[in-house]
């Protein structure tokens, strides 16, 4: 089969998908959300099974494990954090006028006779913001809401997706053996370097830096606390949350907590150096240890391209976009490497005219040759 046909066939197969995602994105986020997680959980299952314990009492430990850990979180963290979002919610509007009085006065001083000219345009965009983010926190509830959980609610989420955790782990190996043997017998090497290609970049995201992200939360939460921050445990564990975007995570969370501090502590400044100390020490723990020692290099994604595949995704697939973005951005990047790889050993590249077919007999010392080149 030339290469023609063989892109036309999956180039169709993956069009295929996307449109069913896109048809049933409504009713797959337990689904999406049992598959992650189960993906994240498999390599515990087998190290349970290694030592003895049979594959569905693994699991069943496993899922017991986390439905435990799960309602100790929802019972003595969710109401917590909920009351610190509900205030922080009703007081933002004010605080953005504090942050406007304080930045006012400051600028006065500064520009004297020239301050003036931008006194209305510091009113009006502070203003506009004060005014809208009532709406836009009941826009972005309603939206999540709509698009993610359409049909099933969140108990039903809850309910659904520990089930389909347990049967994935428990059938986990078996559905790997059913897939490789359909797998093309004349390209299944090759296949099957590319899918270990796969696993290790997508596995370096969801088992990698899903675990740098709950520790940075765990770290950011404390140490903002400690410094008395108001708002400190919430913005800690979301900062921590969107630490799965390079530097997007840790920028917010320092411009949040600098403009709260600044409202708070103001004119007192050591508090508020210390919360930017806690994010400074964050940045240096996750760039010289965490994300070197847990994640390594296997992502291989630009932030650019990440924050790309975020909107994407989100914006086609709702909340199961955000879920899948970056493990298929990732495995996007594994085959584009494998095509670029390709075009450079191909007559398109070296201008000749005979055509050439996709290696038949491709051995890992081959198509690790061609990743080589290709990078």
């Amino acid at each position: 089969m030339r290469v023609e046909r063989q892109v036309i066939f999956w180039l169709a197969a993956l069009a295929l998908l996307l449109l069913l995602i896109g048809l049933l994105r409504d009713i797959l986020l337990p689904f999406v959300a049992g598959l992650v997680i189960a993906y994240f959980l498999n390599p515990a299952a087998d190290w349970l099974e290694r030592i003895g314990i049979p594959r569905v009492w693994a699991s069943i430990l496993i899922v017991a494990v986390g439905a435990v850990a799960l309602i100790t979180v929802l019972v003595l963290l969710v109401p917590l954090l909920a009351t610190q979002a509900q205030q922080f919610a009703l007081a933002l509007p004010g605080e953005i006028d504090r942050i406007r009085s304080l930045f006012e006065t400051w600028a006065r001083e500064r520009f004297g006779t020239r301050f003036p000219e931008i006194e209305e345009g510091i009113r009006r965009a502070t203003g506009a913001a004060g005014e809208n983010w009532a709406n836009l926190a009941t826009w972005a509830a309603s939206s999540l809401w709509s698009r993610s959980l359409a049909v099933f609610n969140f108990f039903s989420l809850l309910l659904i997706t520990p089930l389909v955790v347990f049967y994935l782990l428990i059938d986990w190996n078996a559905m790997l053996q059913k897939l490789d043997g359909w797998l093309p017998r004349a390209h299944a090497p090759a296949i099957r370097l590319l899918a270990a290609d796969v696993n290790d970049a997508v596995s370096a995201f969801i088992r990698g830096q899903g675990l740098v992200c709950v520790i940075l939360g765990i770290f950011y939460a404390l140490a903002l606390t400690a410094t008395g921050l108001r708002y400190g445990l919430l913005i800690g564990l979301a900062t921590g949350a969107l630490s799965f975007v390079p530097f997007v995570g840790w920028a917010l969370g320092l411009i949040t907590s600098t403009g709260l501090a600044v409202v708070q502590f103001w004119p007192e400044t050591t508090q508020i150096l210390m919360v930017i100390g806690v994010f400074l020490a964050g940045q240096a723990l996750d760039a010289g240890f965490l994300s070197p020692k847990i994640v390594g290099s296997k992502i291989g994604l630009h932030p650019v391209w990440l924050i790309f595949a975020l909107f994407v995704f989100s914006y086609l697939f709702g909340f199961v976009g955000v879920l899948v973005a970056v493990p298929v951005a990732a495995a996007t990047g594994v085959f584009v490497r494998f095509a670029l790889a390709l075009y450079l050993k191909s007559p398109v590249y070296h201008g000749e005219t005979r055509p050439v077919d996709l290696p038949q007999d491709a051995g890992t010392s081959d198509l690790a040759s061609m990743r080589r080149d290709a990078t």
